[in-house]
């Protein structure tokens, strides 16, 4: 992808928040007063924006990839994360609570029941690992608070989430398809 007016800048590193890889370059723009520029990722070619207090736009995402996800369940984990990455808090807690729910009915949960039911299916089954129970209850209150009362999430409610998010999926799905089988 080719840039119209593309112009070396002042050189800066930085996590592309589309990529997510840790880059440096000197391509980009500015505006006439230097106040704001973007940078041209040298990986993926997409633009970052920075302000004049070096606020970058789109942010990172937190969290890592998890492997051997169902498509389903790596679309909606993948969509907190984003949420995040440009500010949305909330919706990143929303769609955390989301995701249990869809990991459950994966898992062979009965689908159409309560959101408790489900975070109890996960942890009565063996899928929360041992002291874990609170990691999905701390989703479930966070995720009721979002739902149901007028509050605003954080930055450091979201990142949390997330975290307990990636977690719980690592257990489930990507450290038992990890094992290697043995064959007698």
């Amino acid at each position: 992808m080719a840039w119209h007016s593309e112009m070396q800048i002042a050189s800066r590193q930085f996590q592309c928040g589309f990529c997510g890889n840790k880059v440096a370059t000197d391509k980009g723009f500015f505006n006439k007063d230097g106040k704001y520029i973007v940078y041209l990722c040298p990986h993926c070619q997409k633009p970052t924006f920075f302000d004049e207090r070096a606020n970058q736009t789109p942010g990172i995402a937190p969290g890592k990839d998890v492997g051997h996800l169902p498509p389903e369940l790596e679309a909606i984990y993948n969509e907190a994360r984003r949420c995040v990455s440009v500010c949305a808090y909330t919706a990143a807690v929303l769609a955390c609570r989301k995701l249990l729910m869809h990991v459950a009915v994966q898992q062979k949960a009965e689908a159409g029941k309560t959101f408790i039911h489900y975070v109890e299916f996960l942890a009565d089954n063996g899928y929360v690992p041992p002291n874990g129970k609170g990691w999905v209850d701390h989703i479930r209150k966070k995720g009721n608070e979002a739902t149901h009362e007028i509050v605003l999430m954080k930055i450091e409610d979201a990142v949390e989430l997330i975290s307990f998010s990636e977690m719980l999926l690592k257990f489930i799905y990507e450290f038992p398809a990890s094992v290697p089988i043995i064959q007698n």
